[in-house]
């Protein structure tokens, strides 16, 4: 059996998989093929968001101060409309289509995934001796 991390990590990929398939729907100027195509699109997001994402906004960190956090949708845009240049049978139309593809593409995963493993779970340590 899967350890639950692994578990986890694989049940995220596939929301994210449903998600860009459910996209297309919602904002016609994303086009996913398949589900291999969806699967794939997911990865690549996956890893662009986990490797490149914190170096692009650590590097632009003065525009999006400038902006009060506004421009991390372009971020997130560009890093969408890349992921959409490099897997075939994923495309977008162009940049709005990118920003607006990102935003509704976050927010079906994040529902999605507070169906599936519901609300987050906090956990408080004490220690019961004062000194």
């Amino acid at each position: 059996m899967l350890a639950p991390m692994v578990r986890n990590l694989l049940i995220v990929w596939l929301i994210n998989a449903l998600a860009l398939l459910a996209l297309p729907y919602l904002v016609p100027s994303v086009q996913v093929d398949s589900i291999t195509t969806a699967l794939v699109a997911a990865l690549v997001l996956g890893l662009v968001n986990t490797l490149i994402r914190p170096l692009v906004v650590l590097l632009t960190l003065p525009a999006t101060v400038l902006t009060l956090g506004l421009f991390i949708f372009v971020i997130n845009g560009l890093l969408f409309w890349l992921v959409a240049s490099f897997v075939k049978g994923f495309s977008v139309a162009g940049f709005w289509s990118a920003v607006l593809g990102a935003i509704v593409y976050a927010l079906i995963s994040w529902a999605a995934s507070a169906l599936v493993f519901g609300p987050p779970r906090v956990v408080v340590v004490r220690r019961d001796d004062y000194r």
